[in-house]
């Protein structure tokens, strides 16, 4: 029998906060964050200060969405995007499967020839821990600056209709993840899966005359974990658990 309680937050959603880098960018705009795509996972913006935009790219081309305070954007696994920092911009980040987004399933826009060798990938995207914050920052900087070139050469390649680039990144990212699908699999079916699995039952419940699980309502709140982590978009407040 299913559970009809969850104590999990909504839906099983992450949540972190999130002030995007305004380090100068290697294609001339102010400031701005790391082109990544997601394998299962959709993402939400609400934008909370500042002036920006997302820059998206998919099969279908490459957009623009402006990012103000009161905003909010979200989009599909699949879609390659990169935030630009045009003033200030902070956002609240709203993430599928637990913050499962800023947990593995990223893939940021690196080289073919890295995306082919684990390895190699994995130590061009480490911001090391236990370095000094100089350390970091630029290890992050210089992750950026990698992916951000790569990113306008899909970009460039798909404005002049030829979608081979793109598809071979999306095709190499998907091989990249694969040996991780277990573990993604496990938090969905603990977070998101149980989630509604709870709503499904306290929804049969109700229809039966049973209310019991009113009964174990409760209240829970949590600040961040981290605060200010090197993350691909700009400095994260961390919520794990959520």
């Amino acid at each position: 029998m299913v559970s009809p309680t969850y104590h999990g937050f909504p839906a099983a959603v992450g949540v972190s906060r999130l002030t995007v880098y305004d380090w100068p960018t290697v294609d001339g705009l102010p400031g701005g964050g790391t082109p990544h795509v997601h394998l299962t996972c959709g993402e939400g913006y609400v934008v909370t200060a500042g002036r920006g935009v997302v820059q998206t790219l998919t099969a279908s081309g490459f957009e623009e969405t402006p990012l103000e305070p009161g905003t909010v954007a979200w989009f599909t696994p699949g879609t390659i995007h990169r935030l630009v920092n045009d003033r200030g911009l902070e956002i609240t980040v709203v993430m599928q499967n637990s913050g499962l987004p800023e947990a593995g399933d990223a893939v940021l826009t690196l080289p073919q020839d890295l995306l082919a060798d684990p390895g190699a990938y994995a130590d061009a995207v480490r911001v090391p821990a236990d370095a000094s914050e100089a350390e970091q920052a630029a290890a992050a900087r210089t992750r950026r600056d990698l992916a951000t070139r790569r990113f306008l050469e899909l970009r460039e390649a798909t404005g002049y209709g030829d979608p081979a680039p793109l598809a071979a990144f999306l095709r190499a990212a998907a091989d990249l993840v694969r040996p991780r699908l277990d573990t993604w699999e496990r938090r969905w079916r603990e977070g998101a899966h149980a989630a509604a699995e709870a709503t499904r039952a306290q929804l049969g419940a109700l229809r039966g005359g049973d209310d019991a699980h009113l009964s174990a309502a409760r209240v829970t709140a949590t600040g961040p974990a981290a605060r200010g982590r090197f993350g691909m978009c700009g400095r994260l407040d961390v919520y794990p658990g959520i």
